[in-house]
C-alpha cells in the first residue's frame, strides 16, 4: 500500500485506509458533502466526498476500514483527497498494524528501562507505590503500554505515553546528577507518574479520543487521584510525602493557562515541569519536521509562535 506520508499533489489514491472520522456538512451553496479523515500508521489526511449520493460511495462510518479511490489535491497549502469511490472492507482484507501509528522504539526495551529506574528508587514507600502500578496492576500496565501521550501535538501514537514518560524520567535523572539539591526519589517517582492519568483521559486506538472522565476532569487531576488511591493503600505511607508527590503532578504543566491546577512550589516540581515541556516541545518539532514535504520554510507554527524550518547543517 502507499502510505499517507508519501502522497503528493496529483497522486491517484486506490488503497485501504482507516476512516478515523466522518462528518456530514453543507457547502455555502447548500449542497451536502462528507468530511472524512483517513489514517494509516504514518499519519492522517483530510478527505472530501463532494457527491455522497454517488452510486460508487458505499455505506461506511467512523472507525471502519474502507477502500478509497480518488485524487490528492491541495487546499490552503494542505493536502486532501478528493474521494470518488468508497468500499467498506471486511476483516481479513487489511492488517490493523498498517493503520495505527506506533512508537519507533521497542516497547519491551522501553518498559525494561522504566523498571530499571523504578528499581533504583531507595524510598520504600515510593518504590512500593510504583511497583503497585507498573508491576502488579495488569489492567493499568496494558493501558499504559498502549496509550498515546496526546490526541494531537506530540507522541500521538501507540506507545507514545510510555516513550514520553521514559524520556521525562531520563531527563530528570540528569537533572538530579547536575543539581544535587533535588530529591531524586521524589522527582523520579513524579516523572514516572506525571501522566498516568492519560490512561483514563484518552481512549485507546483506533479512537484515541477524550473519554467523558477525561473531558470532565483531565489527566492531571485524575493522575493525582490515582496516586492518592495507591498511597492510601500502602500502610504507613507518609502524608507529607503523598502531598509533595501529588503537588508535582498537579503542577507539572507549570502555568494556570496551560491547565495546571497549581504552579510549582517545590524545586522538584519545577524540574518536572521543565523536563515535561522539553520533551513535549522537541518531540513536537521532530514530528513537524518528519512530516514536512520539503526542507524549506514550513510556515508559521502556533505552538512555537514562529516560522520554522529544518536545520541545513549536516
Amino acid at each position: 500500500m502507499k502510505f499517507i506520508k508519501d502522497y503528493k499533489e496529483g497522486d491517484r489514491v486506490s488503497d485501504i485506509y482507516l476512516c478515523k472520522h466522518k462528518q456530514s456538512a453543507v457547502t455555502k451553496n447548500g449542497k451536502p458533502y462528507e468530511n472524512v479523515i483517513l489514517q494509516d500508521k504514518t499519519g492522517t489526511i483530510d478527505g472530501k466526498i463532494w457527491d455522497p449520493n454517488n452510486a460508487g460511495i458505499g455505506e461506511f462510518d467512523s472507525l471502519d476500514y474502507i477502500e478509497v479511490y480518488g485524487e490528492v489535491t491541495s487546499f490552503q497549502s494542505a493536502l486532501q483527497v478528493n474521494i470518488k469511490r468508497v468500499r467498506l472492507c471486511q476483516e481479513g482484507e487489511y492488517s490493523p498494524a498498517d493503520y495505527l501509528p506506533v512508537s519507533g522504539k521497542d516497547a519491551d526495551t522501553m518498559y525494561t528501562e522504566l523498571l530499571r529506574i523504578i528499581d533504583s528508587i531507595q524510598n520504600t514507600y515510593l518504590r512500593e507505590l510504583l511497583n503497585g502500578f507498573f508491576r502488579e496492576d495488569e489492567t493499568f500496565i496494558r493501558a499504559f503500554r498502549q496509550s498515546s501521550a496526546a490526541k494531537t501535538v506530540h507522541h500521538g501514537f501507540v506507545g507514545g505515553l510510555m516513550e514520553h514518560t521514559l524520556s521525562v524520567a531520563k531527563l530528570c535523572e540528569y537533572y538530579c546528577s547536575a543539581y544535587p539539591l533535588l530529591k531524586r526519589d521524589l522527582l523520579l517517582t513524579a516523572a514516572i507518574c506525571h501522566d498516568i492519568g492519560k490512561t483514563r483521559e484518552l481512549s485507546l486506538f483506533p479512537e484515541n479520543d477524550y473519554t467523558d472522565e477525561g473531558q470532565l476532569l483531565g489527566h492531571i487531576v485524575m493522575g493525582s487521584e490515582m496516586v492518592g488511591e495507591k498511597a492510601r493503600a500502602i500502610k504507613g505511607f507518609p502524608q507529607g510525602l503523598e502531598g509533595e508527590l501529588k503537588h508535582c503532578i498537579l503542577a507539572h504543566h507549570g502555568e494556570y493557562e496551560f491547565g495546571s491546577p497549581k504552579k510549582p512550589a517545590l524545586i522538584e516540581a519545577v524540574a518536572l515541569n521543565f523536563a515535561d515541556n522539553t520533551d513535549a516541545r522537541l518531540q513536537t518539532f521532530t514530528e513537524l519536521l518528519n512530516g514536512a514535504q520539503s526542507d524549506g520554510w514550513l510556515g508559521f507554527n502556533r505552538l512555537f509562535e514562529s516560522n520554522v524550518r529544518k536545520t541545513h547543517l549536516e
